[in-house]
């Protein structure tokens, strides 16, 4: 029975996992600000197969996740960045 107690112990003792939030790149006083011409900025947010990143893999905030899909359509109707990437 002693066994059995310990090992609860032993496991209840645990601390849980502990993972920093990401703060938003585009927030701050520092902060780059969210253009559709800064090309290089904006190929960060889209993939490969030139799918815009979402926000929970970015860490962007909703506002500027708005703003920066704006951006890149924008970008990509001016034939600044493709559509999709072969």
């Amino acid at each position: 029975m002693s066994i059995d107690s310990a090992s609860s112990s032993q496991a209840g003792a645990r601390r849980p996992f502990f993972r920093r939030r990401k703060t938003c790149p585009f927030s701050g006083s520092h902060a780059q600000k969210i253009d559709y011409k800064d090309v290089r900025t904006l190929s960060r947010y889209v993939s490969e197969r030139g799918k815009i990143v979402p926000s929970r893999i970015t860490a962007v905030s909703a506002k500027k996740q708005r703003e920066l899909s704006k951006a890149i359509k924008r970008a990509r109707n001016l034939a600044l960045i493709s559509y999709l990437n072969k």
